[in-house]
């Protein structure tokens, strides 16, 4: 089965990325993504710009409406994802949980949706 873990950052995590923390932030992303590649379980993944990067669009009848940064004012922002093959959803929530941000942001797991065989 396929999941998607989405990798929730606080505000924290996002300083730590950019101050003296930097080296060991990025380190343990870093090993984290090593061992998701190692163990062949990765479909996709990447990444994202800090949230103030993000456009949200919405369209309202025949209107669309655009506005600068996410929609969300919350304390976590999504900060990546990535597509996992694996057994189960056990297995997935096994590597959601070793996500770094899982200590101090979060990580939603979701089951991929299948596409719909032709008709």
């Amino acid at each position: 089965m396929q999941f998607m873990l989405i990798f929730m950052i606080s505000e924290d995590d996002r300083a730590a990325a950019a101050d003296h923390r930097a080296e060991r932030y990025h380190g343990a992303w870093m090993a984290y993504v090593g061992a998701v590649h190692q163990a062949g379980i990765s479909r996709a993944g990447h990444g994202l710009q800090p949230p103030e990067t993000a456009t949200t669009v919405r369209v309202r009848g025949d209107a669309r409406q655009v506005q600068d940064g996410p929609f969300a004012d919350t304390k976590e922002q999504i900060g990546g994802y990535f597509v996992i093959e694996v057994e189960d959803l056990d297995a997935a929530l096994e590597w959601a949980a070793r996500a770094p941000c899982a200590a101090t942001g979060g990580v939603e797991v979701r089951p991929v949706m299948p596409v719909p065989p032709s008709v």
